[in-house]
């Protein structure tokens, strides 16, 4: 039995609605075909935050947007699965992704400043969202947007309808964005480094608002982002990706009590602490998608790394409950 069908009995117990499994995905660049994610692995619970963690560059927003399969034209999907309500999303026409992506699965993206568009009010193009999946028309539509802005906790929800992007701030419009995934009553949402472009008091607000949908409406949230600060507070479990492979996966309060992959250390040890007044730093830069990387890819870095690791992958294997690293250390 591979290490991946012990991952999937376990996630499938605690009853996964999304399941990715050995997700392999390359880019046809200049020079040929070049990998990009190795066997990527995880699965997101019903009503839980799953956060997939790791430095930019690293193979999380790619891995999320093969959930939606809204990849660019050079990318290809090898091989793998992921699996939504027991269907294979990659075995589905493609036609048949728009029944699925906003009305089943939203992706709130990285820069809400970007993301509406500024022509267009608020209202009219949540109107737009909503009767595109929804099938709403009329007074029945613009009171299910307002409904939804008045979850998101914007103020005077039905005069701020009328109201242009450039007339919110950068906070307002994420929520106007998590608003748009509301009004279509999406099961999961897919988190992109939501609070990117924000303040550290309006990133509080974001988190704690994503964290009330998911309580009161048992919403799963798949959480990408690099903010470890974020993670601890929010995610009930942690993946970390490393270089296109999932190096380390948790349930989130073992993660940062017990971490166990040399990478995850490392991570955890660079965030600023009370008591520290120098930040640890890993030495080295993240490989390039163009570097051939033999065994362990983390192994160029790595302060704990013997001769197996550069020669052999290591592949996940169980070190606790819910608890797995990819590492010969271990």
């Amino acid at each position: 039995m591979t290490i991946h069908r012990n991952l999937s009995i376990i996630y499938y117990i605690n009853m996964a609605i999304l399941d990715v499994k050995n997700l392999n995905l390359g880019f046809i660049l200049e020079n040929g075909f070049r990998q990009a994610l190795f066997d990527v692995s995880f699965s997101l619970e019903k009503g839980k935050m799953h956060a997939l963690v790791g430095e930019s560059g690293c193979g999380k927003t790619i891995s999320a947007m093969s959930i939606l399969r809204l990849l660019p034209k050079t990318a290809t999907i090898t091989s793998g699965q992921i699996i939504y309500n027991k269907e294979n999303l990659l075995g589905i026409p493609i036609k048949n992704m728009q029944n699925i992506r906003g009305s089943k699965i939203a992706l709130i993206p990285q820069d809400p400043m970007t993301s509406l568009n500024p022509l267009f009010t608020i209202g009219d193009q949540l109107l737009e969202v909503i009767n595109i999946h929804q099938g709403l028309k009329g007074k029945e539509a613009v009171k299910k947007a307002i409904d939804a802005l008045d979850a998101v906790q914007i103020p005077c929800a039905a005069e701020r309808m009328k109201a242009y992007p450039h007339e919110f701030s950068g906070g307002m419009k994420q929520r106007a964005i998590i608003a748009m995934a509301l009004a279509c009553n999406a099961e999961i949402l897919i988190a992109d480094e939501p609070t990117t472009a924000l303040d550290v008091t309006i990133q509080a607000q974001i988190m704690s608002l994503l964290d009330k949908i998911r309580t009161e409406r048992n919403t799963s949230i798949l959480l990408i982002t690099h903010d470890l600060a974020l993670v601890g507070e929010n995610a009930d479990y942690v993946s970390v990706m490393y270089a296109g492979r999932i190096v380390e996966t948790a349930p989130s309060k073992v993660f940062f009590a017990n971490p166990k992959h040399p990478y995850s250390i490392a991570l955890l040890r660079s965030l600023p602490s009370n008591n520290e007044t120098k930040l640890e730093t890993i030495k080295g830069q993240p490989p390039s998608i163009q570097q051939d990387i033999s065994g362990c890819r983390f192994h160029p870095r790595c302060t704990k790394c013997i001769d197996v690791c550069i020669k052999e992958v290591p592949v996940l294997d169980n070190v606790g409950i819910n608890h797995y690293s990819a590492c010969f250390r271990n």
